[in-house]
């Protein structure tokens, strides 16, 4: 099973999130200080917020939510295969959840990020959601 992930830069988070809780009629996941997700079943989608009130575009990335294990290694080396592969992290603290994930771009730039949470919850510190981690160096995406 795999879930899209939507991941957009907010002007204000407590507004978005009153706005996306009406309109897919659910309550968000977790929510952080410049950070919400909303884990909607129907239709699939992880819809993730980042508090951004410079950013210069509405959308911060797309991605995939990957449930195992097995899953994450195959995106990995498919995407090898076909000269796709960006970056992987594996045990990644981002967006307040432990992760591993692969990254590419497509033919525009726009980051893609596949990945699998293994902690959804851990110990942290304070963290800035919108520049937690990224794709690589030269990526200014924040992660999910």
């Amino acid at each position: 099973m795999m879930r899209l992930q939507l991941a957009l830069n907010v002007k204000n988070l407590d507004a978005a999130i009153s706005f996306y809780s009406k309109m897919f009629d659910t309550p968000p996941h977790k929510v952080r200080k410049g950070y919400a997700n909303f884990a909607i079943d129907d239709p699939a989608l992880k819809l993730v917020l980042f508090e951004n009130p410079d950013a210069d575009e509405h959308l911060n990335h797309l991605g995939v939510e990957l449930f195992d294990d097995k899953d994450i290694e195959h995106t990995s080396q498919r995407f090898a295969a076909n000269g796709l592969l960006g970056s992987v992290q594996t045990d990644t603290l981002c967006c307040h959840a432990g992760q591993d994930k692969v990254w590419t771009k497509d033919a525009t730039e726009l980051s893609w990020e596949w990945y699998l949470i293994k902690d959804d919850n851990p110990l942290e510190p304070e963290l800035d959601a919108s520049k937690c981690c990224s794709g690589g160096d030269d990526q200014k995406t924040a992660c999910c």
